[in-house]
């Protein structure tokens, strides 16, 4: 059974006003899902107000030692936040590598968007350990 789904919208995050309107960018369909995951991922537990279930412990493993067991629980992380917490696409893989010379994680996601007739969508970001 397909799912028909409507326009996805979402604001810019980078709050830049539309020169004839005057209002907040607006981001539509594939790429406001696409920043949706990736906020999704980079979200600690408990940081987001009114849903302390939300987020994952991604930023934790970037401070242990780099090793296939770690990247693992990492894609195991994602898969399972992007499951529980995306309801709008269809995972199809999520895959960790990690430099050897280097102590940061790189993460491509692989994702349908359900009831949208579009190919298949691929993020790829870094993470880095960075503390603030």
């Amino acid at each position: 059974m397909t799912r028909i789904s409507r326009k996805f919208k979402d604001i810019s995050l980078s709050f830049v006003r539309n020169p004839v309107t005057n209002d907040i960018l607006a981001i539509t369909d594939a790429d406001a899902i696409k920043k949706c995951v990736i906020n999704l991922v980079r979200t600690r537990i408990g940081e987001r107000f009114f849903n302390s279930l939300l987020g994952s412990r991604v930023d934790d493993s970037m401070f242990e030692l780099q090793s296939p067991e770690t990247a693992h629980s990492v894609e195991i992380s994602i898969k399972s936040l992007l499951k529980n917490f995306e309801p709008r696409i269809s995972l199809s893989s999520v895959l960790v590598a990690y430099p050897e010379d280097s102590n940061d994680l790189n993460v491509r996601i692989s994702y349908t968007i359900i009831g949208l007739s579009l190919p298949t969508q691929t993020i790829d970001f870094i993470l880095q350990p960075t503390r603030v």
